[in-house]
C-alpha cells in the first residue's frame, strides 16, 4: 500500500498479470478459444438451469400462498419477485463478461472514425455522408437510437498528455483536439488563439475587443462592483457560461474564486466543449432547444452568454424561462451580442428582436441593471410578489411542474422554484468559501442530519490523504516528474479534470479543495440514487444529474481521473461492463480510476478491468473494513502505423 503505482505502458512497469507488447496483450486469463467457448456454453446452461429453478420456486411460493391470508400472500409474492429479479439481474450482469470476451478475451480497438465519438449525439454514417455533401448537421441528444460499441477508442495519432495546470490553461497540443484547416482559415478561431506548429496558445486571447480581463472588469462595474475580484462580495460563485467560445471567461474567473460551467451544443469538429475541457475548464455538451439541462433550479449565481448564437427572442421566450429556472433569486443574466448596440438597433429586424427580448424579460420580472456597448445585464428578482402583482408576468409553475429532477425534461413555460425552501436571495447567502460548510438549518432543508454530514466530511478528509499516498509521487507529490520532463512548476498537480460518478454530498470535491489541490470536480448524481445535487450547488460546487446507462455528455479523453465510491452498490439497469467502457471513453490516456466499495463487488469488477486493458491494483481500506479499493490506470495505447 505504501509502494507507488507505476505508469503502465508509457513508462514503468504494469501492475496487471499480462505483459504489454505494442498493441497485442497476452491473455491474462489463460484460456484457449475452445476452452472459452466451452466455458461460455456452460455458463449459458447454468443461467438457464438457474432461471428454471427460480420459476419452479415461484410456482411453489404461489401454491403455499393460497393457504395464507390475501395480504400476507401479496407481501410474500412481492418479496419473492424482488429477490428473483435481483438474482437474474446479477447473473445477467456477470454473464456479460464471457459474452463480450468470447472472441478474443478483450475489447478490440475502434477504427479511426470513432476517434471523437460521442454517443447520443454522434452517428458515424450521418457524419460521413454530411461531410461528403458539405452539409451541416444539427445535433440533439438522442440516446434511444445510440449504438453501443464494444471497442476501445484510441487517441489521435500525435496525441500528447496535456500540460500541467496552470500552464495547460493557456497552451494545448493542437493534435489533441479535432480542428480542421477550414476552422483556421475562416477566422472564427484565429481571433481567439495563436496557432503555432504544434500548440494552440490562448495567452493573447481577444474574444472581446479589449480582452477578457477588461470585459470581466466591465461586467463587475455594471453590477456595481469595483472589479471582478469583488464578485465574491456579490455572492457570485457558480457561473453558467453558454456557448463559452473556448473557456477563456471561465479560465480568467477561476483565479477569482469563481467556477464556471461551459455548456455548448455538440459540434463534430472545432468543438467549444472539447477545447475548453482540454484547457482544464469545466464544460459539458448541452442544448437549449427542446429540453431542460440536467441541473436543478436555483443553482447558478450568474448566467453568461457572449456571442453564444442563441435566439432568445424565439419560442415565446421559452429559452429565457429556462435561464430563469437555473438562476438564484437576485442572480444575473449577462448577454453580449453585436445586435445590442445602438448602431445595430437601427436595423428593423434587430430592433424587433430586441423588443421581444425586453418584453420577455419584463414578463419574468427581471430588472435591467445596465447596458454598455454590446453587453446588457439583467437581475432576477429576490421577492416573489412581482409574479402576482404584474399583469404581464408569466404564470408560476404548479406543483406537478415545479420539481428538482430535470433529467432532460421538456422545457416549461412557467416560473419554477418559487415554492422551494432554496429560494434564498443571493445577497443574504454566505460568501465563498464559508458557504461550502452548510449549517444545520441548511442541511435540514435538504433532509440531511448534521452528524451524517460531519461524518462524511471527516471520512473524505482521511480518504483523500490515503489517495495521495497511493498515487504519489506520480500524480500528487511535490515532484511528479515523468521521464523526459523538465522540473514542474507550482502547484505540482498533474490532475485537473476530475469526475465523481456518485458524488452524494460533494464530500470528495470539498476534501480536494481543503487539501489545496487545483483540481475541479464534476459532481455526478446518478438518477437511481438520492438526489443531493441541489445541496452540491448550494455548497458552491457544480455537477449534473446523470443516468449511467447512457453516455456522459462529453468528448473522449476529457477527464484525468474518474472516482466512484459506493457506485457499484447501486442497482443499475444495464451492464456494469457497458458503464465502464463508457468510463474508458471519457478518460484520458494515463488517466486514473479509483473505485471504493464493498469487497465482493470490487473483486468482481477486476474481470472488467482486464477486458478494458486497464492496469489495476486491489487494496484493503483498513484491516477492520469489509470494503476494498481498486486503483486503475488507463494505459497510453497508440494507433497502429497503418492508420
Amino acid at each position: 500500500m505504501t509502494r507507488p503505482l507505476c505508469r503502465g505502458l508509457s513508462g514503468g512497469t504494469s501492475f496487471t498479470n499480462g505483459a504489454h507488447n505494442g498493441h497485442v496483450l497476452s491473455n491474462p486469463i489463460g484460456f484457449t478459444r475452445t476452452q472459452k467457448g466451452l466455458a461460455s456454453l456452460l455458463l449459458k446452461v447454468g443461467l438457464l438451469l438457474t432461471f428454471l429453478t427460480l420459476m419452479g420456486s415461484l410456482y411453489w411460493s404461489l401454491s403455499i400462498s393460497l393457504s395464507i391470508s390475501a395480504s400476507q400472500s401479496r407481501i410474500s409474492l412481492m418479496r419473492h419477485r424482488r429477490l428473483q429479479e435481483q438474482i437474474i439481474g446479477d447473473l445477467l450482469d456477470i454473464g456479460q463478461i464471457p459474452l463480450h470476451s468470447g472472441r478474443s478475451g478483450m475489447f478490440e480497438f475502434c477504427s479511426q472514425d470513432y476517434e471523437n465519438y460521442v454517443p447520443c449525439y454522434y452517428n458515424i454514417t450521418e457524419i460521413l455522408e454530411a461531410e461528403e455533401l458539405g452539409l451541416t448537421l444539427e445535433f440533439e441528444r438522442e440516446c434511444a437510437r445510440a449504438t453501443k460499441i464494444d471497442c476501445l477508442i484510441l487517441p489521435p495519432k500525435n496525441y500528447r498528455i496535456p500540460l500541467r495546470w496552470p500552464r495547460g490553461r493557456d497552451v494545448i497540443w493542437k493534435e489533441n483536439v479535432k480542428i480542421t484547416g477550414q476552422h483556421f482559415s475562416s477566422g472564427s478561431l484565429t481571433k481567439r488563439m495563436m496557432v503555432e506548429e504544434e500548440q494552440i496558445s490562448f495567452k493573447s486571447d481577444s474574444l472581446m475587443v479589449d480582452g477578457i480581463e477588461d470585459y470581466s472588469h466591465q461586467i463587475a462595474e455594471m453590477i456595481c462592483l469595483r472589479n471582478e475580484s469583488n464578485f465574491n462580495e456579490a455572492r457570485i460563485r457558480a457561473v453558467l457560461d453558454i456557448g463559452c467560445g473556448y473557456g477563456s471567461f471561465g479560465a480568467h474567473l477561476f483565479f477569482k474564486d469563481v467556477i464556471t460551467m461551459c455548456v455548448a451544443n455538440y459540434e463534430a469538429s472545432g468543438s467549444q466543449v472539447q477545447l475548453t475541457l482540454e484547457r482544464g475548464i469545466p464544460a459539458m455538451i448541452g442544448s437549449f432547444t427542446k429540453r431542460q439541462l440536467p441541473i436543478p433550479f436555483l443553482s447558478f449565481d450568474m448566467v453568461h452568454c457572449a456571442f453564444c448564437g442563441i435566439d432568445w427572442d424565439k419560442n415565446d421566450g421559452l429559452l429565457l424561462v429556462e435561464i430563469d429556472r437555473l438562476l438564484r433569486p437576485g442572480g444575473f443574466f449577462v448577454y453580449t451580442s453585436p445586435t445590442n448596440t445602438h448602431k445595430s438597433l437601427r436595423d428593423r429586424e434587430n430592433q424587433k428582436k430586441w423588443e421581444l427580448i425586453r418584453e420577455y424579460t419584463e414578463k419574468l420580472c427581471w430588472e435591467m441593471l445596465s447596458q454598455q456597448d454590446e453587453t446588457v445585464v439583467w437581475k432576477k428578482p429576490t421577492e416573489k410578489k412581482c409574479y402576482s402583482t404584474r399583469k404581464e408576468s408569466l404564470a408560476v409553475c404548479g406543483k406537478s411542474h415545479d420539481f428538482e429532477l430535470p433529467y432532460y425534461q421538456p422545457l416549461n413555460p412557467c416560473i419554477a422554484g418559487t415554492r422551494s425552501q432554496r429560494w434564498i436571495p443571493l445577497e443574504i447567502r454566505r460568501p465563498w468559501p464559508p458557504q461550502a460548510q452548510l449549517n444545520s438549518a441548511e442541511l435540514e432543508m435538504h433532509g440531511v442530519h448534521p452528524d451524517d454530514f460531519s461524518d462524511d466530511a471527516h471520512s473524505w478528509h482521511l480518504a483523500v490523504q490515503n489517495y495521495w499516498s497511493l498515487l504519489s509521487p506520480l500524480v500528487f507529490s511535490d515532484h511528479p516528474k515523468r521521464p523526459g520532463d523538465e522540473d514542474p512548476h507550482p502547484p505540482y498537480n498533474m490532475l485537473r479534470n476530475v469526475l465523481d460518478m456518485n458524488a452524494k454530498f460533494g464530500g470528495f470535491n470539498n476534501a480536494l479543495l481543503e487539501a489545496g489541490k487545483s483540481a475541479w470536480v464534476m459532481n455526478v448524481v446518478p438518477t437511481i440514487g438520492e438526489n443531493y445535487l441541489p445541496l452540491i450547488f448550494d455548497r458552491g460546487f457544480i455537477g449534473v444529474q446523470h443516468n449511467w446507462c447512457e453516455a456522459f455528455p462529453t468528448f473522449p479523453r476529457t477527464y484525468d481521473m474518474v472516482h466512484a465510491s459506493g457506485f457499484l452498490s447501486l442497482k443499475h439497469r444495464c451492464s456494469t461492463l457497458d458503464i465502464f467502457s463508457e468510463v474508458d471513453r471519457i478518460l484520458r490516456p494515463e488517466g486514473w480510476i479509483i473505485l471504493h466499495d464493498k469487497a465482493p463487488l470490487i473483486e468482481a469488477i477486476r474481470s472488467i478491468t482486464i477486458l478494458l486493458k486497464w492496469d489495476a491494483r486491489l487494496m484493503d481500506v483498513d484491516s477492520n473494513s469489509d470494503e476494498k479499493l481498486l486503483v486503475c490506470q488507463k494505459p497510453f495505447f497508440r494507433k497502429p502505423q497503418l492508420w
